[in-house]
């Protein structure tokens, strides 16, 4: 296993440049200026790859530790090879060969590298420049990126040797001929952009004076101090190490699914307007061909990272390369997607000799297409409310420090400074990361409800019919691509990601209710009433339903485009609770590098994670496993691997998230016999190794296909129409599909026709569809309540309590009264109905069929002429009396959704199959009346009196699931109160890993069926 052990801040250190014998040999040879002469093509000067140390000494700080045996297994190249064989000093003279092998990460390209050190050229100048810090990108094949951070620095060339400085020349009255440009690059497995030119920077400071004709020595302690300094777990612990002048932090990633962020992120809304970031996001998001363009080779690679950042969770799936060198513009002519970086110089010739490109120009914020392309392709629009919450957001952030700085006393004092500006930029860094996740939540919150998690498949058909039509083109496009169908993946894996906790984080405590009853998708009463002050909204809506999917985790949201934004203030950004931060300052590192140093460095470093182990309190658990983190990882350094498992082990009671599996594995296989042995003997570490290893037995196949939902083209058995239901989100319970299946094959052979499925498909969604038309006038909503839904509405029928038509919501029946003025009568709560009645009256010579209601507490009995109509809604009526006669028998409402799904179901096969056997196969649905006839479920006495609500943990299955573990954790049980996650919670452990958690403060889920394995949870 390659490089098991983390990695430090350095991978590789190089010295890029051009030897001084080739400058001096032109000058002298051609008698040419330095501005006459043409760029140079740099190479690798020097080479600094860790370890640092003699193998001497390596062998001794490793004794007994074999994990280093892997460390370094790539390619290696000696020093006499080409490119390392010609390793000179500063002076141009030739090195010795050193017959040391020299071990290069196998993704690190000797031969490329240079270019990128000096994209625009090199050039040796007769004037000395300014330093240059800028940052490059590395991706292998894999898709694993690694990153470089480079520092150009001059250097004063006199008779073809160093001038030690100005004043030496001043001195000996010798002007030097040229300046030379050297670039110094490290690279490393983490983006710790700032940290690293913080870095660079301090050693810039302590090259300038060029004392010491040699600088090689500075750089290998330079890169061996680096190499030395971990990477934080992640978690709420940044390290913090000096680099005289500079303190220099290291940063940790907030979690371990999350990026880690050492950038200012600001820095493309300092670039581009609000809208112009929409198009840039839209491009990505789209998966254009795009390149970015500026006079700042800096700039190119850090607006694109923030870019990237920008659409977390959401990851770019194809080639990256923030910055081109002019010997690789020929990259641009690449025929599938990529976002690349090109110096402005180069802008006229990728414009006119590439076609199909996107443009961006970062110094003046332009965006613009490529012009030998015929027709400028458009950018579709971010949706529309989402864009608009955005820019609201942009506009109301404080970008710019000096205005922060106006109302602060000077300071005087650099560390001071420094804390300043890097406090304000992590506030405006979390403002910025908030902003831009929750555009993305805006964008994609709804996809879940057209997912259907057990087949994994996805209804974009559906879905695309949901949103407004101004809104189709950008999804259109965005639902082609990889970066979708990855963002797919992991919602189907029901990932818990930062998309997921905001998402989950600003649901409605109603919407967090619905989670467990899911009801068919309509308008909520409240919906409509705020659908109807918004004309906008109803222009743009287009009336076709996604399928409800009855019985699935989502939240069953009315179908208003976008209905997220409603939840959500458009002026303020949703605030996250903000984390403390603590700082670990990480021991000084002394020279020269030898085994003592470096062993004093461990100890030291050791001493210091034990001794703030000792005084943290212990319920600050997340703080105490990143110290147990670093000081396993020290122990596993200075070969005490048994140290290093038990404090492993300590993050199985502070914090498993950040458990290093594979590292602890790798321990175990390399341990020596005699230190397994006695492992063995204490029984927490034998623990350890045995899960750890078990895992490694457990081989679980990640199921990571995606599905279209289609309609069947065959006829289809039981087992595949039960399939083919819960693809189509109608329905997931399976009894439910098996009674529907029953209905459907009345009166025909045990199977279904295609047309059959499409007929009751289409009408499911008429049905839908014609649900979100009604709109129910001020004088009737004020009447219903706010989370009531009007699901099926009657012809306009005469009663006895005037002409109009029968509403049929989840708690009531009631007359929509027609006439001038149309007005509300109840007609009955379904709790309060005594007897359903269906019966025929005399019209001269006709007999109309006729429904009749008696209710508890109305002597006159409601009548409808509802003729045709009159078989189906007597069933629907008794189901929906029999399922709130249970509901309110059980303490359990999820009995009245299954009625309103049963009825619902009742109502889509009479439209699809119109025969004469219609009403009989509705019938097969009437599954709540026809136990309340067959088998009435009586409660004993001292449960229904006891029983206070009833909830079910297996919300969401296709089968009902035992309980394998409860477990309360008490807090506050006001339900108004929310601060952070202070409520009350029950966590129910069911089969295979899973775990419901519901808030038990208003008894919602909170969080559902997250997995913890695949084992029993005990």
């Amino acid at each position: 296993m390659e490089d098991v052990l983390p990695s430090g801040l350095l991978e590789i250190c190089l010295l890029v440049g051009v030897p001084r014998d080739r400058v001096r040999a032109l000058l002298q040879g051609t008698q040419r200026k330095p501005k006459s002469l043409p760029p140079l093509d740099p190479e690798v000067l020097s080479v600094f790859v860790p370890p640092f140390i003699s193998r001497d000494d390596i062998q001794v700080i490793n004794a007994g530790n074999n994990l280093n045996k892997s460390k370094r297994r790539s390619f290696r190249k000696k020093k006499e090879r080409p490119k390392i064989e010609n390793v000179k000093s500063l002076n141009g003279e030739q090195k010795a060969p050193d017959a040391e092998d020299i071990t290069v990460p196998k993704d690190i390209d000797l031969i490329g590298l240079p270019q990128l050190c000096f994209p625009g050229g090199l050039y040796v100048t007769s004037e000395s420049k300014e330093d240059h810090i800028h940052f490059l990108v590395f991706t292998d094949v894999c898709g694993n990126r690694t990153y470089g951070v480079v520092a150009q620095y001059y250097q004063p060339m006199q008779d073809g040797c160093i001038s030690l400085a100005h004043w030496e020349s001043a001195q000996t009255g010798k002007v030097p001929v040229c300046f030379v440009p050297f670039a110094v690059c490290v690279i490393s497995r983490y983006p710790y952009f700032n940290a690293l030119k913080d870095c660079l920077s301090c050693l810039l400071v302590q090259l300038q004076p060029f004392k010491d004709l040699d600088v090689e020595e500075h750089l290998k302690e330079f890169a061996a101090k680096l190499f030395l300094i971990p990477s934080p777990p992640p978690g709420p612990l940044h390290l913090v190490f000096n680099m005289k002048p500079l303190q220099i932090i290291i940063p940790s990633r907030e979690d371990p699914d999350s990026p880690i962020i050492d950038l200012d992120l600001h820095l493309p809304l300092l670039c581009f307007k609000p809208k112009q970031v929409l198009q840039i996001m839209t491009c990505i998001l789209t998966e254009r061909k795009i390149v970015f363009f500026s006079s700042d080779w800096a700039l190119l690679t850090l607006v694109a990272e923030c870019f990237m950042l920008y659409l977390h969770p959401l990851q770019w799936q194809h080639t990256f390369v923030p910055i081109l060198s002019r010997q690789m513009l020929d990259f641009v002519m690449a025929p599938t997607s990529f976002l690349m970086g090109c110096h402005i110089d180069h802008f006229e010739e990728v414009s006119t000799e590439t076609e199909d490109l996107i443009l961006i120009n970062i110094d003046n914020g332009d965006i613009a297409h490529s012009k030998v392309a015929e027709e400028e392709p458009e950018i579709p629009d971010v949706p529309a409310q989402a864009a608009e919450a955005f820019i609201k957001r942009v506009e109301s952030l404080q970008l710019h420090y000096d205005l922060e700085l106006c109302h602060q006393r000077a300071s005087t004092d650099l560390g001071e400074l420094q804390m300043r500006r890097r406090a304000w930029q992590q506030k405006l860094n979390t403002e910025v990361q908030q902003t831009t996740l929750q555009l993305i939540v805006n964008i994609f919150r709804e996809v879940k409800d057209h997912l259907n998690y057990e087949h994994r498949v996805f209804n974009s058909e559906e879905f695309l019919k949901t949103r407004a039509i101004g809104d189709q083109p950008f999804y259109k496009k965005v639902l082609e691509t990889y970066m979708f169908h990855s963002f797919l993946k992991a919602r189907l894996n029901r990932k818990m990601d930062a998309f997921a906790r905001l998402e989950l984080s600003t649901q409605s405590e109603e919407e967090r209710l619905n989670l467990m009853f899911h009801s068919p998708r309509r308008l909520t009463i409240e919906k409509m009433a705020s659908k109807q002050f918004n004309p906008q909204r109803i222009i743009n809506r287009r009336m076709v339903i996604s399928m409800p999917n009855l019985q699935d985790i989502k939240l069953p949201e009315g179908p208003t485009r976008n209905s997220s934004l409603q939840r959500i203030e458009t002026g303020v950004a949703v605030r996250m609770p903000s984390k403390s931060v603590s700082m670990f300052k990480i021991p000084e590192i002394h020279f020269p590098l030898m085994f003592q140093c470096v062993h004093s460095y461990y100890t030291d470093f050791f001493n210091h994670l034990s001794k703030a182990i000792n005084t943290l309190p212990p319920d600050n658990s997340a703080l105490l496993a990143r110290y147990f983190y670093l000081r396993g990882l020290i122990s596993l350094m200075q070969g005490k691997l048994l140290n290093a498992l038990s404090d492993f082990q300590n993050l199985d009671k502070t914090d498993l998230r950040i458990f290093p599996t594979d590292l602890v594995r790798k321990i175990v296989e390399t341990m020596p016999p005699s230190e397994r042995l006695q492992a063995d003997r204490k029984p927490e570490l034998k623990k350890l190794i045995s899960r750890v290893m078990e895992k490694q037995r457990e081989v679980v196949k990640i199921d990571d296909h995606v599905k279209n939902f289609e309609l069947p083209k065959t006829h289809m058995q039981l087992d595949d129409f039960v399939k083919r239901i819960q693809e189509s989100g109608i329905v997931k319970d399976i009894d439910t599909i098996h009674r529907l299946f029953d209905a459907l094959t009345v009166g025909r052979q045990k199977q279904i026709d295609p047309e059959t499925f499409r007929d009751f498909y289409n009408y499911w969604k008429e049905t839908e569809a014609e649900a979100q038309e009604v709109n129910l006038p001020p004088t009737v909503i004020e009447h219903l309540d706010k989370n009531e839904c009007v699901y099926k509405l009657s012809c306009s029928v005469k009663t006895n309590y005037g002409v109009g038509k029968i509403a049929l919501t989840q708690k009531r029946l009631f007359l929509l009264t027609e006439g001038g003025h149309p007005g509300y009568v109840q007609i009955a709560a379904f709790r309060d109905i005594e007897d359903v009645k269906s019966t025929t009256v005399a019209f001269l010579l006709l007999r109309i069929p006729t429904l009749r209601i008696k209710t508890f507490y109305k002597k006159e009995v409601f009548e409808a002429n509802l003729k045709t109509e009159c078989d189906l809604w007597y069933l629907i009526v008794k189901e929906m009396w029999a399922g709130k006669k249970m509901a309110d028998d059980h303490k359990d409402p999820q009995y009245i959704q299954q009625a309103l799904t049963n009825v619902l179901l009742m109502d889509a096969v009479v439209g699809a199959l119109q025969s004469s056997k219609t009403i009989y196969a509705a019938s097969k649905l009437s599954y709540f009346d026809r136990m309340k006839n067959e088998v009435p479920m009586m409660v004993p006495k001292t449960t229904s009196e006891t029983l206070k609500h009833k909830i079910n943990p297996s919300a969401g299955e296709t089968f009902p699931q035992a309980i394998d573990v409860l477990l309360y954790t008490p807090g506050h049980l006001d339900p108004s109160e929310r601060p952070g996650n202070a409520h009350p919670k029950l966590w129910c452990a069911l089969n295979e890993g899973k775990v419901v958690v519901f808030d038990a403060s208003t008894w919602s889920i909170q969080q559902h069926c997250f997995k913890m394995g695949r084992s029993k949870l005990l």
